[in-house]
């Protein structure tokens, strides 16, 4: 399969990659130290990375930017950097990707548990992953030839021990489960899934 994982440079991106790598083509996607440049907050980027992928079989997204600090200081400005970043941004991965994927197809989205498990500093990530589980959701009854989507949604990861004093009282979700998440999506037959770890 040829497979583009957009955030490729990122923690969950970068584990994700050397796990796919070995048994599939992969490509690799982030605002920087990838194959391919892309900025989600603009469709034109995304368009031209597509172009230049051509067709393809599955997309992972582990992208999107939102805002993280303090309730007092979240406004208009901040609050855009969710749904620029990881709504709009994974929303157009899949409109625009539509026209390239191969029928049968897979899109995979990142959310994560503050959809339903809100945490403080955090009111910014919990609407966008909100946003984006209620599009999975519609956009898998209206995906033509096969496309299946779905998202995944960790709490806190392993690997991340800066964000663990946000979530008290989460275990964090190994990297290994988190592949497992990722591979279900992928390769599993289900769609309008959120895969919660």
């Amino acid at each position: 399969m040829k497979i583009i994982i957009v955030g490729a440079s990122g923690t969950m991106g970068k584990y994700l990659t050397s796990a796919f790598n070995k048994e599939h083509e992969v490509i690799t996607a982030a605002s920087k130290g990838c194959e391919i440049s892309v900025d989600i907050t603009a469709t034109r980027s995304i368009e031209e990375m597509y172009k230049k992928v051509g067709g393809f079989d599955a997309l992972i997204s582990t992208a999107g930017p939102t805002y993280v600090g303090p309730w007092s200081k979240l406004s208009d400005r901040e609050f855009r950097q969710g749904v620029e970043g990881k709504m709009m941004g994974q929303i157009n991965l899949v409109l625009i990707g539509q026209d390239f994927i191969r029928p049968k197809g897979s899109f995979t989205l990142i959310t994560g548990a503050l959809s339903h498990d809100p945490q403080r500093n955090f009111a910014n990530a919990s609407a966008a992953n909100g946003a984006v589980e209620g599009f999975v959701r519609a956009a898998a009854i209206e995906l033509e030839y096969g496309i299946r989507i779905n998202a995944v949604s960790p709490t806190v990861i392993e690997a991340s021990p800066q964000y663990f004093p946000y979530f008290p009282g989460d275990i964090p979700v190994t990297m290994q489960q988190l592949e497992f998440g990722f591979r279900k999506s992928v390769f599993g037959p289900g769609t309008g899934q959120i895969i919660r770890l």
